[in-house]
């Protein structure tokens, strides 16, 4: 049996709306961090299922979702050294405390 494209879309689509509602809702930075990681994995689905639909011979969506991979990872790195750059001042990852750049 062969994967449809609406499987790939409708995981996709899941994935996107837990990591929104993530996002919107948690005050914690690591679960942000966390649920932006889950919309890009839920976007790499979308590349991946589409490139696999339109063209299945050329890996052209494949390639693309291995960069922003490699971008979301770059990204967490540097997230999670704020955090800890953040947690040493202030001893709490709540996102109504980080207050350090106001004025």
């Amino acid at each position: 049996m062969e994967l449809q494209l609406e499987y790939f879309l409708i995981l996709a689509a899941g994935l996107f709306c837990i990591g929104i509602y993530g996002l919107v809702t948690s005050r914690n930075v690591v679960r942000v961090l966390m649920s932006v990681e889950l919309l890009l994995n839920a976007v790499n689905l979308n590349l991946i299922g589409f490139s696999s639909f339109i063209d299945p011979v050329e890996i052209k969506g494949q390639v693309f979702s291995v960069f922003v991979i490699i971008v979301a990872a770059a990204e967490s790195a540097v997230g999670l050294a704020i955090i800890l750059a953040i947690y040493r001042n202030r001893n709490t990852v709540d996102m109504e405390q980080f207050n350090l750049l106001k004025w």
